[in-house]
């Protein structure tokens, strides 16, 4: 395990109704190969707040957990995806993550998100103001590892192909279940390749909305 000793510290983000209990195949599976993993609660969980307000509690965990020269790196299930990117996006993420890789998550919205009429879900709908925005500049995500990785049977992501997006790398495993995928052994293996590819070199840039 010498060549993981360097390696970043992985933060895990969960969505929509979910804890941090969703990743605890993904949690072992990582620091059993080596890695420092960390994860918190999204407060609340069920939509009533919106993804930004979302994000702003992962800032808050970074500069409490991390010094601030620690790179680390990002994997966002589901909605835990777009909050990712929203934190990388817009609030400074660019400068401390090296690596995102998103799972199953609705980066051109979901047409189930207009089952609850509430900030979060309202966000997620296909063509909402908020996807639309991050959108707009995702080629932001090309200066870091973005790897996207969907399954074409989602029935939480509908489109199931909301979850491709036209920047870093898209992968597509055929698991049956939403909530299997980040349990799902080919899906981690995916992941620990990502985890392990050498980080871009970027320049720093200060995003701030």
């Amino acid at each position: 395990m010498d060549s993981l000793k360097k390696s970043n510290p992985v933060l895990l983000i969960h969505g929509i109704f979910d804890t941090i209990s969703i990743f605890d195949r993904t949690s072992r599976y990582l620091k059993n190969l080596g890695w420092d993993v960390y994860s918190l609660n999204l407060v609340p969980n069920y939509g009533r707040v919106g993804l930004d307000k979302l994000a702003e509690q992962v800032d808050d965990y970074v500069a409490k957990t991390f010094s601030p020269q620690q790179s680390f790196d990002l994997l966002g299930f589901s909605m835990g995806g777009i909050v990712s990117r929203y934190y990388i996006q817009r609030l400074g993420g660019i400068n401390r993550v090296e690596r995102l890789i998103t799972i199953s998550s609705p980066h051109n919205g979901t047409l189930t998100a207009y089952g609850l009429n509430l900030p979060g879900p309202i966000q997620m709908r296909p063509k909402s103001s908020f996807i639309e925005d991050l959108n707009r500049d995702m080629s932001l995500l090309e200066q870091i590892n973005f790897t996207s990785i969907w399954t074409p049977y989602d029935a939480m992501i509908i489109p199931a192909r909301s979850s491709e997006i036209s920047a870093g790398k898209v992968i597509k495993i055929n698991v049956l279940f939403h909530p299997w995928m980040v349990s799902d052994e080919r899906v981690l293996k995916v992941v620990i390749e990502e985890l392990k590819a050498a980080p871009k070199s970027k320049p720093i840039i200060n995003r701030s909305n």
